[in-house]
């Protein structure tokens, strides 16, 4: 909390940068600035939101209203956890405020929309982009666009980073302060740019995951280059790693091991076809992760993909350095990652790291070649429409990483199943009141 008090005190001292944005930044909650943001008619909604660290609560607050041109207003019909809200849960997410809306990824049925809005219309089913684009800069024209230049107001995050990333939904005022999608309604700011039509042929619980994991962990395989042919390694079982893992064989992988402490790697395996698995607390005390990898891959993988981001110290130097504020991230993962690799191979970071680590070792990869490769945040819009394809051929079903379902009343609860891994959650789809009955074969209703 201390970290975020700085952030919000720097904030304040180098000024906000709001001025040549492409939409409203800063609006995390609709009944802030005495409703002025919030629909006429006075109706509610229940929404998730934070109210500091490890305390998130399902609240009622006021349904948004369009306020640009642009924008439109979605009835949400599916949402869900991601393993990166944990982080925001802790409190490790810079810029977080009392009552912000949480949640970057939905689905649902256009309400309403602004007079600008050509491509979407009410009534039509839509899933988001967690990042939101302005359609009009460099990068968005390059179809990269979580490096929008138009649509993030926070200054702190271009002197961390030396630039600004995209504003994302849910995730703090570090990326723009937008309300999220764990909620009832939420308003789409650059709608045309930031919703995708659902077909018919494709239901939420498929169509949900184009938000953030599909595209995420197909960025993760297709970034670090996998090719044909190679050895692969996947550090963390959750959706992004356990679809990295799925996409690294779609894309010709020979062979490919995946890394956990858990049950989430016989999980896996149950699942994704001739995918091997190390679980590191079942090693002997002799034995690490990287030696694992070298027993059953002489000489290194080709790829080795980080799914697990730098907030959970593994050993007790990192532990402590984290919990003292010494470092932000830990680099016990990279480090590994860079020892399994074979030499002039590639590492790629799709987990989530924010700032500063310690002891990582950069001799390793100048010496032995290594490529790192730092994903970034998956440029959604540009793996979106080859992703919606090859759910409606049926090359891919997400459904195979979907273990739950919830009503929007319990999604507090399912944060902190989320944070400690129980009841073999690995990803959910959480109803609302606007929801379309189950889809066959997906999880039954879980009431917590």
């Amino acid at each position: 909390m201390a970290q975020n008090f700085l952030a919000d005190q720097a904030e304040k001292v180098i000024g906000h940068s709001a001025q040549d944005r492409a939409a409203h930044t800063d609006i995390s909650n609709p009944a802030r600035a005495g409703g002025k943001y919030a629909d006429p008619s006075g109706e509610k909604m229940k929404a998730l939101v934070w109210m500091g660290k490890n305390d998130v609560r399902v609240v009622e607050t006021s349904k948004p209203r369009i306020i640009n041109d642009h924008d439109a207003i979605v009835k949400v019909t599916g949402s869900t956890v991601c393993g990166s809200d944990v982080h925001i849960l802790h409190g490790q997410i810079v810029q977080t405020e009392k009552g912000d809306i949480l949640g970057h990824e939905f689905c649902g049925i256009v309400e309403s929309v602004g007079p600008a809005v050509k491509n979407v219309k009410p009534g039509e089913r839509v899933v988001n982009s967690f990042c939101i684009s302005c359609g009009e800069c460099e990068f968005c024209k390059k179809k990269l666009p979580t490096a929008c230049e138009k649509t993030n107001a926070s200054t702190l995050q271009r002197i961390l980073y030396g630039g600004q990333l995209s504003g994302i939904f849910g995730y703090s005022h570090f990326v723009g302060g937008y309300a999220g999608g764990q909620a009832e309604y939420v308003r789409v700011p650059l709608a045309d740019n930031n919703l995708l039509k659902i077909p018919d042929s494709v239901p939420d619980e498929k169509g949900l995951y184009l938000s953030d994991v599909l595209p995420t962990s197909y960025h993760a395989v297709t970034h670090t280059g996998v090719k044909e042919g190679d050895t692969v390694a996947v550090w963390g079982l959750g959706p992004i790693g356990f679809m990295s893992c799925f996409w690294a064989f779609h894309k010709g992988a020979k062979r490919v091991i995946g890394i956990d402490n858990n049950w989430r790697t016989e999980y896996a395996k149950s699942k994704i076809r001739g995918l091997e698995t190390i679980n590191y607390k079942a090693l002997k005390n002799n034995e690490t992760v990287p030696s694992k990898v070298h027993e059953l891959v002489p000489g290194g993988v080709d790829v080795s993909i980080d799914a697990t981001g730098g907030e959970y110290g593994k050993g007790w130097t990192h532990s402590l350095e984290l919990a003292v504020g010494a470092e932000q991230d830990t680099s016990e993962m990279i480090n590994e990652a860079i020892y399994a690799t074979r030499k002039f191979g590639r590492v790629g970071l799709i987990g989530d790291y924010v700032g500063f680590t310690n002891h990582f070792n950069v001799g390793a990869v100048m010496e032995l070649g290594i490529t790192l490769v730092g994903c970034g945040q998956a440029p959604v819009q540009r793996y979106w429409e080859e992703l919606r394809q090859k759910i409606e051929k049926g090359e891919v079903d997400p459904t195979i990483m979907v273990t739950h379902r919830f009503k929007i009343d319990d999604i507090d609860k399912v944060y902190y199943m989320q944070e400690k891994r129980q009841d073999g959650l690995v990803k959910c789809f959480v109803e609302t009141r606007f929801s379309a009955p189950r889809a066959e074969g997906t999880p039954e209703l879980t009431a917590l």
